[in-house]
């Protein structure tokens, strides 16, 4: 997700097209029936209506108190990865002699890398070139290429602490950041892996489908129009709760309520080249954008 920008509306009417067109054309169908003396005879009580409806919003509000929570969640674990990203770094800068930059350099490259891996890796993407590439050269596996690259910087700490160049120490401070890293990634498997339940959103949609098919024949409205209106209004305001809080619980999708892993990525690598006195990449509008209007 990109702040201050919108989600285009159309985008969103695709995502409820097909409940859109069944519910407008069931209150249509009402609107021709609404005049035929035995479907005038039929009333169902107004409380029956008001129990199902109460139950609907209970069910919507918990689902998307949950679905934010996953939402503000992941948010979190990539602000905590762009905080130790640049901790990292700031420690070793004090930790590594400025002769030795060359492996600071190679941490910072390393750490780039590992942020990009776990982006693409979350959205279940190919790797790009430059990650594939760097897999490549330093033989890390495609299986498991995010621990890998995290298991490479625990591997050069060791190899710095028995050259001297760190001491144990440090090694251990610097090693700490590490499994904080392994930590946000276990976060955020567990998030992605983590489906909510299906009958949950099955039994939302059932009540959403039963409230629509019964509420024509609790309005004693004599206005057709009126009565048409309200089939079809409250039916979609449900429907819209509902798809908003879909669109919520994944944050590692690619859509529109996706976590801005892409730009997060990009933010940490232009921070992390200025700390070490690298140019800078110039920022590309990550894939996430294009889901946005102005």
């Amino acid at each position: 997700m990109l702040l201050n920008r919108r989600i285009s509306v159309s985008y969103f009417l695709k995502t409820i097209q097909t409940d859109l067109v069944r519910i407008v054309f069931f209150g249509c169908l009402v609107g021709l029936l609404a005049k035929h003396k035995d479907f005038l005879t039929l009333e169902i009580p107004l409380s029956l209506i008001a129990i199902v409806g109460t139950a609907i919003s209970l069910l919507l509000a918990f689902r998307t108190a949950q679905s934010y929570d996953r939402w503000w969640e992941a948010r979190i674990v990539w602000g905590g990865i762009v905080n130790d990203s640049r901790s990292l770094i700031r420690l070793l800068q004090t930790f590594i002699s400025k002769d030795q930059d060359i492996h600071l350099k190679m941490f910072v490259e390393r750490q780039i890398i590992w942020n990009y891996t776990l982006s693409e890796s979350l959205r279940k993407e190919p790797y790009s070139k430059r990650v594939s590439d760097y897999l490549e050269n330093y033989q890390i596996k495609d299986t498991n290429a995010v621990y890998g690259i995290l298991n490479a910087h625990g591997k050069h700490l060791r190899l710095l602490a028995q050259e001297g160049l760190i001491t144990e120490f440090r090694q251990v401070a610097a090693d700490e950041i590490l499994t904080r890293f392994s930590d946000s990634m276990g976060r955020c498997e567990r998030i992605k892996n983590t489906v909510f339940p299906v009958s949950y959103g099955k039994l939302i949609h059932f009540l959403i489908y039963l409230f629509a098919l019964l509420l024509p024949f609790s309005l004693n409205d004599d206005v057709i129009l009126v009565k048409m209106m309200l089939t079809i209004g409250i039916p979609i305001i449900f429907i819209i709760i509902e798809r908003t809080a879909i669109l919520m619980q994944d944050p590692f999708e690619n859509k529109p309520m996706d976590t801005p892993m892409t730009t997060i990525c990009q933010t940490i690598e232009m921070n992390l080249l200025e700390a070490i006195g690298e140019p800078t990449p110039k920022p590309t509008a990550p894939a996430e954008e294009f889901y946005y209007i102005l």
